[in-house]
Parts: structure tokens; C-alpha cells; sequence
């Protein structure tokens, strides 16, 4: 069985995996949900502020959830999310480069009006091959608790 409720401790950090960002799909995806200039077209990236082809970001939020229910979620009681707290897109993530995906537990409870889940608060950080920081993530997930009836004690 995957992850419950009662296996997420605050303050733990958790190394979600990577993912390596193409020209190719950077367009891709922009052209289908962000067709902004700098994303899908290299010679009006060039002239943007940017100076170069970036990912939308909406394209890197996409990417790290992906790698959530990939890499972390499969065979657990999550039960989705209730919504993002917040989003910064810190810098730029352009063709080449790699975002590794870290998640940690800021906090979490077991739920007043349905004692059989719990919501975790959690950070996702985004950083490039650099180490640079280049998004980061609030937001809440629903859990089922294993054992609902030791809720007083997750």
C-alpha cells in the first residue's frame, strides 16, 4: 500500500524526481494552453524581455505534478486537493533545462468534519540544474487515514 495520511511528518523533505524541458516541448505545450510569443516562437523569445524560449509556467506546474502522481502517489489515499494556496514562478525555465522537484510538509491535520482524512500543507520547490530555485508551490492534499480511529494520534 502507498502512502497515508499518518506517513507525512512535518518538516520532512522528500526528492520527487526530474524533468528535463525541450524546445520542442516547451512549444508544444504553450501552443496548445499559453501561446504567449516568448513560448512559442524562438525569434520573438529572442526580442522578449527574457531574451530566449521559456517554459509557460503553467507548463512547469504541469510538469511537477506529473511527477508527483508518477513518482510519490500511486497505490495512496490521496484524494486530490482542495486548491493552490500559491504559485511563484521565481525564474525562468528555459530549453535544456533540468527542474528537479522537491516536497515538504509544512503542516498537517486530521479534518474536523470527515475524521477518515487528513489535509497536508505542503511546498513544492522547483530548482534547475544550477540549484537555482525556480518555483515554488503552496498547497493543501487530502489523505485518507489507514486507521481513522487513532486519528487523535497522527
Amino acid at each position: 500500500m502507498g502512502l497515508s495520511y499518518e506517513d507525512w511528518q512535518v518538516g520532512s523533505r522528500l526528492e520527487v524526481g526530474t524533468h528535463v524541458f525541450t524546445a520542442d516541448e516547451i512549444i508544444e505545450f504553450a501552443q496548445r494552453f499559453d501561446p504567449q510569443p516568448f513560448h512559442i516562437d524562438e525569434a520573438a523569445a529572442q526580442a522578449s524581455p527574457f531574451g530566449g524560449l521559456i517554459a509557460s509556467g503553467w507548463h512547469t506546474c504541469s510538469a511537477m505534478m506529473g511527477m508527483l502522481v508518477r513518482n510519490v502517489l500511486p497505490g495512496s489515499t490521496s484524494m486530490g486537493s482542495p486548491g493552490i494556496e500559491e504559485i511563484r514562478w521565481v525564474r525562468p525555465v528555459r530549453a535544456g533545462d533540468t527542474l528537479r522537484m522537491f516536497n515538504s510538509v509544512l503542516a498537517k491535520r486530521v479534518s474536523a468534519s470527515r475524521p477518515d482524512r487528513g489535509i497536508i500543507t505542503t511546498l513544492w520547490e522547483g530548482l534547475n540544474q544550477a540549484d537555482e530555485l525556480v518555483i515554488t508551490v503552496r498547497s493543501n492534499v487530502l489523505f485518507g487515514l489507514r486507521s481513522p480511529q487513532t486519528a487523535g494520534q497522527a
